[in-house]
């Protein structure tokens, strides 16, 4: 499938990358089929993209919650998780929405709502995890600085 996108350009999205969301996401029921898409140069350690199939101009960026918060572990209801599919733990991946403002230190992450992707059948939903545990707005920024400058 080709898709013209706002941030990518043209694109090419083979028909196993789909991930399709029953009930779409979280402000936007309509956009059900987004692919996830990496800078390669980057590696699967940076911010990655949910681009909409749907709609072109939409691409949310979002990241593995691990990367700054290592002991993120959200529980959320199996209720939520059934239009998915059967889930075993190796075969999910968790994914935090990234909030980039034009002051890039206050960027920040939704810990409150996470992705939850089935990779085996390519299905996500997007939940909300009950209680204070979690921040709706997370600050990363000293935590991504602090990580690249230990790479260096």
């Amino acid at each position: 499938m080709k898709v013209t996108t706002k941030i990518f350009g043209e694109i090419v999205i083979e028909d196993d990358k789909i991930i399709h969301f029953p009930s779409g996401i979280i402000g936007f029921p309509d956009l059900t089929d987004f692919a996830l898409i990496h800078d390669e140069e980057k590696g699967a350690g940076s911010i990655h993209w949910l681009q909409s199939l749907q709609e072109p101009a939409f691409a949310m960026p979002v990241m593995d919650p691990l990367i700054v918060r290592p002991d993120y572990n959200p529980q959320v209801d199996d209720e939520l998780l059934k239009p998915i599919g059967e889930l075993m733990p190796e075969e999910i991946l968790v994914m935090v929405t990234v909030t980039i403002p034009s002051d890039l230190t206050r960027m920040s992450v939704n810990l409150r709502g996470p992705v939850i992707i089935n990779t085996v059948e390519r299905k996500a939903c997007q939940v909300i995890v009950e209680g204070e545990t979690y921040e709706v707005k997370y600050p990363i920024y000293d935590i991504l600085n602090s990580r690249k400058k230990e790479g260096e």
